[in-house]
């Protein structure tokens, strides 16, 4: 049996292909970088407290009044609140203040935070857990400490005034 298709379509039964287009690769501001970056953080340092609640006994001890060998208590939960409000604040802070501030903001509480984030795993049982997230954790700041040193700089340019000449005209 013979079948015959008719078409009633213009275009050619075969299409060629066409090169792809490519991808424009837009440059990202240091500012959504460090946002993203600090957000990312964020999440990384509240789930690994969140995924802590499953390991056998946490829930038990907060339970009896007990995190970490700590009793719990509203200091306790202030400190907590306030340690988690940094990255919180961070992603503010990294899309709001002007440049300078906010490379300098960005260096010395990513720098504090490293230390903090290791001391969290000393004396941990559950070493890949808490050592992987660790791991992660240092490596977003190692990525907020490079986005905020290698801060792009504008050249100062030609038409634009000095510093001194700036100053100069201000106290005439």
């Amino acid at each position: 049996m013979n079948l015959l298709i008719l078409t009633t379509s213009t275009e050619p039964m075969m299409r060629t292909r066409q090169p792809a287009a490519a991808l424009e690769d837009q440059p990202i501001p240091a500012r959504v970088k460090l946002a993203a970056a600090w957000t990312s953080f964020m999440f990384l340092y509240a789930y690994v407290d969140i995924l802590a609640f499953f390991k056998p006994g946490v829930i038990d001890d907060i339970l009896g009044g007990v995190v970490w060998e700590f009793d719990i208590s509203q200091t306790l939960l202030t400190v907590f609140l306030a340690l988690m409000a940094i990255p919180i604040l961070m992603v503010v802070l990294s899309m709001t203040l002007p440049a300078r501030a906010n490379r300098i903001t960005n260096l010395i509480v990513a720098s504090v935070q490293v230390p903090f984030a290791a001391f969290n795993a000393v004396g941990e049982s559950w070493t890949y857990f808490y050592g992987l997230g660790v791991a992660l954790e240092v490596i977003v700041l190692a990525l907020i400490l490079r986005y905020a040193w290698t801060w792009p700089r504008t050249a100062p340019s030609a038409t634009s005034p000095d510093r001194e000449t700036v100053r100069a005209q201000k106290q005439a």
